[in-house]
């Protein structure tokens, strides 16, 4: 337990900043009193996911990869995995900005973006995509850092990267009166900060970078695939369910979709740590599952789902005390100041099975199986946020759309957490 704690919490400070800086973004930019402008940043918020979500799907590769070498006693391959996701990362974000660049307009507009608000979310987008390759290095150094077990160093990554977001948000928006475009130049120069502190703890540090190379690429490119495409497909099933939860809400108005835009911000950070969970558990699971150790990935797993519903059970309740307070942070209308109460209340709490499949999903990625993630993420996004979410707006407008997220999470969470517990009985029968 006393691993997976601190695993999780210092992933959690890591991750908790990346989604920092969006929320940080969400606030400063409040403060210009434009009810479009967070209209925007609510449409805009859900390519930016489609960004992060591919980064992470590259982190877990490079994690995963990293960690099962080591645990396995093979160091100069595990540096060579590091070197090649490094590679991959960079070439395949570059081709996904680039297509993302080239229908930004279309991608708006499909959401339900229009007038001032689909203006202001281009000029924000125009700036943010471009950094989207060096935001994937970014995170790609940052999992090399957690499968190597240097959990402390994987974490300044990011947070290196959400302080300066956090310094320059103010300066550009207001000092330099930047307003949409200050806020997303602040996200691209932090971007860059997040590599060169990555790069210097994998390189200088633990001197665990070798030159990446084509030829290096070619030789371990089967492998990086066979985890970072399920990886890289279950992240964007939830950008993909985000989409489709602003695009049914997008008919109630702007203040309803300023509201998700709040809620969307706020589950990261108040449930950092669950989220966390997945990237904080994998090298643990992959190390002992490398090392032939059945009985510490089944003990891992269950302090997990523990250690989850402890940490969201406090977080509830504080999200529920501090429900007016949020809405007034944010220069909430009433409407939007109703649907973060109704959230903030009946919501929140069912986070925990969301966590739960995270949980999950570390598994499955770490002991063979990563396209079972993708099977349960994509069964959450299609098969339940979609009726559900449909179901629950023409039952109860926005806060019914609110509502059909939640039992999305907990419907697939409990089906998730039942699948891991029989992988791993499977795999201790394969070890003994």
């Amino acid at each position: 337990m006393h691993h997976v704690v601190v695993m999780t919490l210092t992933g959690a400070l890591g991750l908790m900043a990346v989604f920092f800086v969006d929320l940080a973004d969400m606030y400063f930019l409040s403060l210009l009193g434009e009810a479009e402008v967070a209209g925007a940043i609510g449409f805009a918020g859900a390519v930016v996911f489609i960004n992060l979500s591919i980064g992470i799907g590259i982190a877990i590769t490079s994690s995963a990869l990293v960690s099962r070498s080591l645990g396995a006693g093979h160091q100069d391959r595990a540096k060579q995995y590091a070197a090649s996701t490094l590679l991959f990362s960079f070439l395949f974000s570059l081709v996904v900005a680039v297509c993302l660049w080239l229908g930004t307009s279309s991608i708006l507009k499909l959401l339900g973006a229009e007038g001032a608000a689909l203006e202001k979310a281009e000029a924000y987008l125009r700036i943010v995509i471009p950094s989207f390759p060096v935001l994937c290095i970014g995170l790609c150094l940052s999992g090399i850092l957690r499968g190597i077990g240097d959990a402390k160093r994987a974490m300044y990554v990011t947070l290196a990267g959400a302080l300066t977001n956090a310094i320059l948000d103010p300066i550009l928006i207001f000092g330099l009166a930047m307003g949409v475009e200050g806020a997303a130049a602040a996200s691209a120069i932090a971007r860059c900060v997040m590599v060169l502190v990555g790069f210097y703890g994998a390189a200088h540090a633990h001197r665990f970078l070798t030159p990446p190379s084509f030829a290096l690429l070619k030789k371990n490119l089967s492998d990086i695939l066979a985890i970072s495409a399920p990886a890289m497909a279950t992240q964007l099933a939830t950008p993909v369910g985000n989409a489709y939860v602003t695009y049914a809400i997008a008919p109630f108005g702007d203040s309803a979709v300023s509201a998700l835009a709040v809620v969307t911000r706020i589950v990261p950070v108040a449930f950092g740590v669950v989220f966390s969970l997945s990237g904080a558990i994998g090298p643990i699971i992959g190390q002992n599952f490398g090392a032939g150790r059945p009985d510490r990935v089944q003990s891992s797993f269950n302090n997990a789902l523990l250690f989850a519903a402890a940490y969201v059970l406090v977080t509830s309740v504080i999200l529920y005390l501090a429900r007016a307070p949020i809405a007034a942070a944010f220069n909430a209308s009433a409407e939007a100041t109703v649907l973060i109460a109704f959230f903030c209340t009946w919501i929140g709490p069912t986070w925990l099975f969301a966590g739960f499949q995270y949980v999950a999903n570390a598994s499955f990625n770490n002991l063979g199986k990563p396209t079972y993630s993708t099977v349960f993420n994509w069964g959450k996004s299609v098969l339940g946020l979609v009726p559900l979410v449909t179901l629950g707006t023409w039952l109860g407008a926005a806060k019914g759309g609110l509502a059909g997220m939640a039992a999305a999470n907990v419907l697939f969470g409990i089906l998730a957490t039942l699948a891991a517990l029989s992988l791993m009985k499977r795999s201790a029968r394969q070890s003994v």
